[in-house]
């Protein structure tokens, strides 16, 4: 009896120790590894320049870009450009280029502005010997007037500077201005206010830069109509400073 409980007593001892060891070795499971940063893609910046900004007609200017984070770059008007550089451009009127810049992070675009300033008109020595009248009345326009004044309209304001321009381009030529008015009002009322809107279109005249010395006025008041009917759109036409060339 006492041989068979030491073989329990044994056996007991032997299983509470392989559960110890079993349980001394026993390991957790390890957490999965984080996933991997996302990686994105950097947006596109882009610079355009173009130096000088405001050139005259037949002048050239240097436009330089530069972008970064990008694979595909256009320029309106120049297609597919590098992603930096400089170009020579010789515009002939004002123009924006306009540069976009693709790559795997989106896009971006700039734009840069030239002004281009027409050519001034040529000088040349026409003079009232060798100017004939179409090309005159071509390029310098009669001033018309309101009922009863001499001041001169917005719409006269823009003649006068077309007028100017011609003038103070063929600095030899001389002028003769004659005031003119419609057939309302007495002879000499009518001298009077000739004579006011001839002063006022040398005086608008010379305001915009033409030399005085260029410039002699005369009033014809309601002589010499340009045009003969007796109505407000006739009228108009007679209410004038008129522009010939003084030979």
């Amino acid at each position: 009896m006492q041989r068979l409980n030491r073989k329990i007593f044994v056996s007991t001892l032997s299983v509470v120790a392989l559960l110890t060891v079993a349980g001394c070795h026993k390991k957790q499971a390890a957490p999965p590894p984080p996933p991997p940063p996302t990686v994105t893609a950097p947006t596109p910046t882009a610079e355009i320049t173009v130096t000088p900004n405001t050139i005259n007609a037949g002048d050239s200017a240097v436009l330089t870009w530069k972008t970064t984070g990008a694979n595909d770059v256009s320029i309106e008007g120049m297609g597919q450009v590098a992603t930096s550089g400089t170009q020579n451009v010789k515009p002939t009127e004002s123009t924006s280029y306009h540069l976009v810049a693709r790559g795997d992070g989106g896009s971006t675009d700039a734009t840069a502005r030239i002004t281009v300033n027409a050519a001034p008109p040529a000088t040349n020595n026409l003079n009232e010997n060798n100017v004939d009248d179409a090309t005159f009345h071509q390029n310098v326009k009669d001033v018309f007037y309101d009922y009863d004044s001499y001041d001169i309209t917005g719409d006269g304001q823009s003649t006068i500077q077309q007028d100017a321009a011609f003038l103070k381009a063929h600095p030899q030529l001389k002028v003769v201005i004659g005031g003119y008015c419609d057939e309302r009002g007495s002879t000499e009322y009518n001298l009077a206010l000739g004579e006011n809107r001839a002063n006022a279109a040398k005086q608008a005249l010379v305001n915009a830069g033409v030399d005085a010395s260029q410039l002699r006025t005369v009033s014809y008041g309601k002589e010499k109509q340009f045009c003969t009917e007796h109505n407000e759109s006739c009228w108009q036409q007679n209410r004038r400073a008129q522009f010939s060339v003084d030979r």
